[in-house]
């Protein structure tokens, strides 16, 4: 089944102290975005492709896509000054049936999970990647502990977060009418229908770009998941 892409650029860097967008960061002399667009550049299943952006990125960003993007439609759209606004804004462009909203700063997703997330979400309505939580997990009060979760109940999720559209944009629309914020695009289809959100299993190095250190760890990942598709 064909899909639409949106991929969210519309950061500000603030948390690495950059001074731009976090977007435009370079690893091994490529920009986050170009990275992140990659995969679904690569399938044919991805039928649009939708950048969602600051205004203020725009011309740079523009001249970036055009000297990527030569296999499929593509349209930049601008951003908000909240995720979830900024994701409303991208479903405006969408005209597929189906969605995946990916964070722009988490570079290393696989075709293969692309693939399993549009296969499930097909069939549920939603599918989120998600791995195992590593970690013990602690609810506290007022600085102190008040219950210990059971980690085989606890996954960490990502994105591509894929969704039918309109069950999505439906949900979206719902919580602008309650001013109600969610976490991810997971956390709207929970509260505002009866869909079941089927979690597929990813990968640890499916990291986002966040930090300094996460910057580090990307550079070690690169050759993994770049190298082969530049020769």
């Amino acid at each position: 089944m064909n899909y639409a892409a949106i991929v969210l650029g519309a950061g500000s860097g603030t948390r690495m102290k950059l001074g731009y967008n976090k977007m435009l960061l370079k690893i091994k002399d490529q920009p986050l975005i170009s990275l992140a667009i990659k995969p679904f550049l690569q399938d044919e299943k991805c039928a649009e492709l939708i950048v969602v952006i600051n205004e203020t990125d725009l011309e740079v960003i523009e001249e970036l896509l055009k000297k990527q993007i030569n296999n499929k439609p593509y349209k930049i759209v601008i951003g908000s000054y909240e995720r979830q606004y900024s994701v409303y804004n991208g479903l405006q462009a969408v005209t597929q049936e189906l969605v995946l909203v990916h964070d722009g700063a988490r570079p290393f997703i696989t075709n293969t999970l692309i693939s399993e997330l549009v296969y499930n979400a097909n069939d549920y309505g939603c599918a989120i990647p998600g791995v195992k939580v590593k970690d013990t997990i602690k609810v506290v009060e007022e600085h102190f502990v008040k219950e210990t979760l059971p980690r085989d109940i606890l996954v960490a999720v990502q994105t591509p977060q894929a969704c039918q559209t309109e069950l999505l944009k439906n949900a979206h629309e719902r919580a602008q009418e309650d001013n109600y914020l969610g976490t991810d695009e997971a956390s709207l289809i929970e509260k505002y229908t009866d869909a079941k959100v089927k979690i597929v299993l990813s990968s640890y190095e499916n990291i986002k770009i966040t930090t300094q250190e996460d910057l580090y760890y990307a550079e070690k990942l690169y050759d993994k998941y770049f190298k082969v598709s530049e020769e």
